[in-house]
């Protein structure tokens, strides 16, 4: 009997992304999967139930698609509720928080099912179309420029008229990981002057060939983990760092900041001093501010005024942009599925030898496996 794909709709407020478009569906039944999604899943992004029939994929109820399911697919983190309605042997994947969700891990992890953390899927090349933390960070870097560039009250380009030349904004971008380099690409396409900044030397080659310069900083020795991320800074550090931006920020008219660190809480990066240093009606994005945020003051899915500064702090600003934030998603998926999907056997096999299931497999056949979410450590932060 093939394994039943199950992917429920996201209950959790402002979310409209969907985990499997139709066509990611098509593509799992045509090799033999049974594809089952609750009732209206994709009403918020515009994904009639009739397009979802028409992949091959069956409609359900909610409670009872997650009892039925071999593998639950979703976007975030299944509610505490329904936990117990996991059969034994399910296979669950999504975005799941690990290192701040402990109590949900443990709960997840006691139950007979394989737990899959989309946060963890290793940065490696065999990866990279699996990798939907780099597929969402890439559109909320392009989203964080077109909030800013509402809330501006100037336009990004330059533009030379009758009536005189209108200079273009300065936008500094502080983090050039996925998500600061689509930002740097978008702000240079809608016309501004821009510039980044990233404790990683490495990435100054990434940030010129998208036409931004590169704020260079003598922070003394600076590094990143194996996965590709950097790694948190001394306070010494952190201080001349911040001494460097002070004076950059002041001379920005937008300010959008990405820097976080893997499994921990996100750096504080702009204080209430560098907010005071800027002009008033400059904007500053904190790209951050759902684990812990890089800018003072900055308020989850607020927009604050401080000093003059309007400070946004959105969260999930991949879900703003949903159909196609669900189109990529739904390819990771997808590709995560079909590549350990055996055709014989209609099934997803674990293999936790292989590096990616190893990566990111996070608990199975009820205890906590991997090596990064051991009870005993430390549970913070996200990572772009």
């Amino acid at each position: 009997m093939a394994m039943r794909i199950g992917v429920p709709k996201e209950l959790s407020v402002g979310e409209k992304r969907v985990a499997l478009t139709p066509e990611g569906c098509k593509k799992l039944a045509e090799r033999g999967a049974l594809v089952e999604v609750e009732t209206g899943l994709g009403e918020a992004c515009g994904i009639a139930d009739e397009r979802y029939r028409e992949a091959g994929a069956s409609l359900a109820g909610r409670n009872a698609l997650l009892e039925s399911a071999d593998i639950v697919v979703r976007v975030g983190k299944p509610p505490a509720g329904e936990v117990p309605l996991l059969k034994a042997g399910c296979i669950h994947i999504s975005f799941l928080d690990p290192f701040r969700e402990s109590e949900l891990v443990q709960a997840l992890a006691s139950r007979p099912v394989s737990l899959f953390s989309l946060e963890l899927m290793p940065r490696s090349t065999r990866a990279q179309k699996m990798d939907a933390l780099s597929s969402q960070g890439n559109l909320a870097g392009y989203v964080a420029v077109i909030l800013a560039a509402e809330s501006l009250d100037k336009i990004f380009p330059m533009m030379t008229t009758p009536a005189g030349t209108i200079a273009p904004a300065r936008v500094f971008i502080i983090g050039a990981g996925v998500a600061g380099l689509q930002a740097i690409a978008t702000a240079k396409r809608l016309g501004a002057i821009v510039e980044a900044f990233d404790t990683r030397p490495a990435v100054e080659e990434q940030v010129r060939s998208l036409g931004g310069r590169f704020l260079k900083i003598d922070l003394g020795e600076t590094a990143e983990t194996a996965q590709g991320y950097a790694k948190a800074l001394s306070e010494d550090q952190l201080q001349r760092q911040r001494e460097a931006m002070t004076r950059t920020c002041a001379n920005s008219d937008v300010v959008i900041t990405t820097a976080q660190v893997f499994g921990r809480t996100a750096p504080r990066i702009v204080t209430r001093e560098m907010l005071a240093a800027m002009k008033p009606g400059s904007v500053v994005v904190d790209l951050a501010v759902e684990s812990g945020g890089n800018v003072e003051g900055s308020r989850l899915d607020e927009l604050v005024e401080i000093d003059g500064v309007r400070v946004i702090g959105y969260g999930n600003l991949p879900s703003r942009v949903c159909l196609n934030a669900s189109q990529v998603l739904s390819n990771n998926l997808t590709a995560l599925l079909l590549e350990f999907w055996d055709a014989d056997q209609k099934a997803f096999l674990i293999d936790q030898d292989d590096e990616i299931i190893a990566g990111s497999l996070v608990a199975h056949e009820g205890r906590i496996c991997n090596p990064r979410l051991q009870p005993a450590q430390a549970v913070p932060g996200n990572n772009e």
